[in-house]
């Protein structure tokens, strides 16, 4: 048997208009239902079952499942040691959003033909964005990974090609976009407020920077934070009031990332600036 017992959490970002949702089930199964939304799910531990269309079907840890609104499955633990998931459960809407982002026309929301699918790198994809819903992660990360993961399965999985615009050189959009992070690094700025800054749509203006720059956005976003953070440690600023004017949510967030970037804490930083 699995070592942990049955739970359910429901989640809603307002921000991005998102229901998330995580579970372990051992014992419990879903009858058969559909949703008005997508249903992209993620299994992170043991063997998953579900039937659709009269087919059977078996997801294993890593393995990814694609339901459109209207389709009708189940879903139940394929052995007695269960499965933990992870899903988001994306509206018409987002993902019509998505297909604009990608074609720069409106159409009719995307179909996915194939049900289950093994995708090493959408899988990572989908953890982290699921992931970046239940931590404390800055908006314009939480948008940028959600846009990713919706582009990236439109063009993987939907049954229509939806062409793609080809990326080209825009310096000055590029610098402009740096600068308003810059201005803006301590508020909790979004991936549409930069991209609209800019006259960009979202998509695009993520494969502009990050061919221009080498990083996403959010990722910059977190450089420019760390950098001030450095320069008001130095100022021998206290801990809390450092994290709170370099836009980090709370003192222990701001302890965890400083460490990733520079390799020390922000304690140890700030010491050796004391006489």
């Amino acid at each position: 048997m699995m070592e942990f017992k049955e739970w359910s959490k429901l989640g809603y970002d307002p921000q991005l208009g998102l229901e998330s949702y995580q579970a372990v089930c051992i014992k419990h199964g879903f009858p058969s239902h559909m949703h008005d939304y997508y249903v992209f799910c993620y299994i992170e531990k043991g063997l998953q079952s579900f039937l659709y269309r009269k087919a059977k079907y078996l997801t294993p840890p890593g393995g990814l499942i694609l339901l459109n609104p209207g389709d009708a499955h189940t879903g139940e633990p394929a052995d007695v040691r269960g499965f933990e998931y992870r899903a988001v459960y994306p509206t018409v809407r987002h993902l019509q959003e998505a297909v604009y982002e990608l074609s720069g026309k409106w159409r009719d929301a995307p179909f996915f033909p194939e049900v289950r699918v093994d995708d090493p790198g959408l899988a990572g994809a989908m953890r982290a964005l699921h992931q970046s819903l239940v931590a404390e992660t800055p908006p314009l990360k939480r948008e940028s990974l959600f846009l990713m993961v919706l582009t990236r399965v439109i063009r993987q999985y939907a049954a229509s090609n939806h062409a793609l615009p080809t990326p080209g050189r825009e310096p000055n959009a590029v610098k402009r976009a740096c600068q308003y992070i810059h201005d803006h690094a301590a508020e909790g700025i979004t991936l549409t407020e930069v991209a609209e800054s800019v006259h960009l749509s979202r998509y695009y203006f993520l494969r502009v920077f990050h061919d221009a720059i080498g990083m996403p956005p959010h990722a910059y976003l977190e450089s420019v934070r760390i950098g001030k953070a450095r320069r008001l440690l130095e100022k021998g600023l206290p801990l809390n009031r450092v994290a709170q004017e370099s836009g980090f949510s709370d003192q222990s967030h701001f302890t965890n990332r400083f460490k990733r970037l520079i390799g020390v804490t922000p304690g140890q930083y700030a010491h050796q600036f004391r006489s």
